[in-house]
């Protein structure tokens, strides 16, 4: 018996303002795919890194290096990561085009390819970039190194 397949295109969104300016967001949506927000960064959403640091060194500290840590108000690394697995578990067989967060995009690589929690920081995913999971729950290729023919057109 053949399993469904299932290709998932993850557009990361463009930097919004408070990314330019280097501000928390503030858990951006994903239409039809509430699994798929932003990262809930609850009372430093707002506000800059240096700001939080500042007033909580020890917080900053351990949300950056214990995937177990969830800001004030928000979420941790592991929910996150939990969270956006359970929706790309979710995901009925066909393709799919998402746009979402860079966390998200973060998060679906470690949980489809079975990551340690810890490797969501050592992932860079740039703005307006396209990043291919496929095949199906438990059992997910990353694709890598598309022909740049063969690319959706992205602004660099």
């Amino acid at each position: 018996m053949k399993t469904p397949l299932v290709r998932v295109r993850l557009v990361s969104f463009p930097l919004d303002a408070a990314a330019r300016q280097g501000r928390f967001g503030h858990a951006r949506p994903c239409p039809g795919h509430e699994g798929l927000r932003g990262p809930d960064t609850g009372e430093w959403a707002g506000r800059t890194l240096d700001e939080v640091a500042g007033r909580d060194p020890a917080a900053v500290r351990a949300w950056l290096s214990d995937p177990a840590y969830a800001p004030p108000g928000g979420e941790s690394v592991d929910a996150l990561i939990a969270r956006v697995g359970a929706e790309l578990t979710a995901l009925p067989e066909g393709t799919h085009r998402l746009e979402v967060e860079q966390a998200v995009v973060r998060a679906a690589v470690v949980h489809a390819l079975h990551l340690p929690a810890a490797a969501f920081w050592r992932l860079d995913v740039r703005p307006e970039s396209v990043t291919t999971l496929t095949g199906r729950s438990g059992r997910w290729n990353l694709l890598v190194g598309q022909p740049q023919d063969e690319q959706p057109h992205v602004a660099p």
